[in-house]
């Protein structure tokens, strides 16, 4: 084995870092090798380079397949809990809390009976005892203010 090593080590590496990039080829090297030792009891191998990209070959297809079928475990995993893209959401959420408590009460209280309540100027007018016109203008100064924070 050591002779064979000797004599194609630097082919295979080269040919694996092309083939299959540095970070992937070094783990295939190593495994390849180990892959080869039974086959040095059977007696000479007739066409060494072939055997070693034939299993360096097979080495990487089943890297593949297995890091296809954790990427869709996880994935069938993360939607069944409903887990689906919820670091960005929750990211969103957690701002979106932090510009509504920042928000002067007046201004906080239309907005979130508007945005959250789903009620009209007229209601919310109506239950804080305002008139619709500042409702309008207290959700204008809420959303600016909203849009100044996120610039920031």
């Amino acid at each position: 084995m050591w002779a064979i090593y000797g004599r194609y080590a630097a082919w295979l590496k080269a040919k694996l870092v092309r083939r299959y990039g540095a970070q992937d080829a070094e783990d295939l090297f190593q495994e390849t090798w180990l892959r080869l030792a039974p086959y040095q009891t059977v007696g000479e191998i007739r066409h060494p380079q072939a055997l070693l990209m034939r299993i360096a070959t097979n080495l990487a297809a089943d890297m593949s397949a297995r890091q296809f079928h954790r990427t869709r475990h996880a994935s069938e995993i993360s939607h069944s809990h409903g887990w689906g893209c919820e670091l960005p959401a929750q990211a969103d959420e957690v701002l979106a809390k932090q510009l509504v408590l920042g928000l002067p009460e007046p201004l906080r209280d239309v907005f979130v009976l508007s945005r959250f309540g789903g009620l009209t100027n007229t209601q919310i007018g109506e239950q804080l005892g305002i008139s619709p016109k500042t409702v309008e203008w207290r959700m204008t100064k809420a959303l600016a203010h909203c849009a100044a924070q996120l610039r920031r």
